[in-house]
């Protein structure tokens, strides 16, 4: 599955109508949430039917369309469905009780209730919450899809305006051996010549990441660099008067500021993982928890700045894609191991030099990168995969230290 997004183009009162299509949701969800609140041992099924009943009983919710509203009684069933996980798995801390949404941002159709112009390049909605035809304006070439191969249609709002994404079914992992043999943007695996290489990668907050070549990426710090802007802004905000124009239009300029940030911390994340994946035939990287890292109030701020996850989540993209190995492995004690000779060296945060008594001396974040390549050799080792096979290929989980070989969990494709 690939997400297709485009810009939505429309008149004024058609935002209206999604706006009152995405408040219609809201109202579904908060709805099912309060039914299996007041039922015991309702299902899936059962919401999905009580979205019918919500559809006779009230008109506005008659007026969306029958697919968008079984997709938003199955985003409350996924909020129930997961607290119920947590409570069986007996999750330590907060299992994540469902709440009633205060904000909602989408609504989403399936296979029904949209359609495509025969050039597509806009899509028309055919319910009677009054959307219209919207004009789309892209990248992608939907012309290239068949309209089966289109699964779901939502409409996302934000700070800037309104977004059409498109849930194509394609399969990605389709290998060829010449890009020249798919048509212009087609998303399919692409299987490189292997290069030799194999790198370690221990990220940071002085450097984004330290490889374990001695290579160190800086650290662009977007959200430190548009503070200034964002307190600005905010101090926009606290002048207006509570529920002025003014007011709203503030909190509008506010979320742009915050909307560019994020872009740009993604868009720097794609980058270089994309970079990296393509360049070395397998990718070890630490296997961070970074909810429980974030919980730390002084550097809670950095640490999200500098977007661990979204890079993660890229390498693992890119690394199913390419065709190559990536391993996340425990971080635990990287730091302090001696890369040379494996022996404990204890140091606090603020020595940035890793010296050990066996003459070796290096950056900490480069001893910790040699670290965490050669556990990550170790766990393709035992699960006899090696590195420059082409056919495995994925994202490997961490090895425990002292665990067995029953022990290690691995998602290979």
């Amino acid at each position: 599955m690939i997400i297709l997004e485009f810009k939505a183009y429309g008149k004024r009162h058609q935002y209206s109508a999604i706006d009152e299509a995405i408040r219609t949701v809201k109202f579904i969800r908060n709805s099912c949430i309060r039914y299996w609140m007041d039922n015991k041992g309702v299902n899936k099924y059962d919401f999905s039917r009580y979205s019918t009943v919500l559809g006779k009983k009230f008109s506005f919710v008659n007026e969306l369309n029958s697919t968008a509203r079984q997709s938003s009684a199955e985003r409350a069933w996924s909020s129930i469905a997961r607290f119920s996980d947590n409570c069986k798995k007996k999750v330590p801390g907060k299992k994540g009780f469902p709440r009633f949404q205060k904000r909602c941002r989408s609504v989403e159709y399936k296979q029904s209730g949209w359609k495509l112009s025969p050039d597509k390049k806009s899509i028309t909605f055919s319910d009677k919450k009054g959307i219209g035809k919207l004009k789309l304006k892209g990248t992608w070439d939907l012309w290239r899809f068949d309209k089966k191969q289109i699964k779901r249609v939502r409409i996302v709002r934000r700070a800037d305006g309104y977004y059409v994404q498109f849930c194509v079914q394609v399969d990605i992992n389709v290998r060829v051996r010449a890009a020249s043999a798919l048509p212009k943007a087609w998303p399919t695996a692409l299987e490189l010549e292997p290069t030799g290489n194999t790198i370690g990668l221990d990220v940071g907050l002085k450097d984004f990441y330290t490889d374990s070549n001695g290579h160190a990426e800086p650290n662009p710090r977007f959200y430190r660099t548009g503070e200034k802007r964002l307190k600005f802004s905010q101090r926009r905000v606290s002048r207006k008067k509570k529920g002025s124009a003014n007011r709203r239009k503030a909190i509008n300029r506010l979320g742009k500021t915050h909307l560019k940030i994020s872009r740009q911390r993604e868009e720097h994340a794609k980058r270089l993982a994309r970079c990296v994946v393509r360049s070395n035939d397998l990718v070890a990287y630490e296997d961070l928890r970074v909810r429980n890292l974030v919980k730390n109030h002084c550097l809670a701020k950095s640490i999200n700045d500098a977007g661990w996850y979204q890079f993660r989540k890229w390498l693992e993209h890119f690394g199913d894609k390419f065709g190559r190995i990536t391993v996340a492995v425990n971080p635990a004690y990287t730091s302090q191991n001696c890369s040379d000779c494996g022996e404990l060296v204890k140091k606090s945060l603020s020595t940035r030099t890793h010296v050990c008594k066996c003459g070796c001396q290096l950056d900490r974040d480069h001893n910790a990168a040699i670290n965490i390549l050669k556990r990550a050799l170790g766990t393709v080792g035992h699960i006899g995969t090696l590195v420059l096979d082409q056919n495995a290929y994925g994202d490997l989980a961490s090895t425990l230290l002292g665990s067995d070989l029953d022990e290690q969990v691995e998602s290979l494709k």
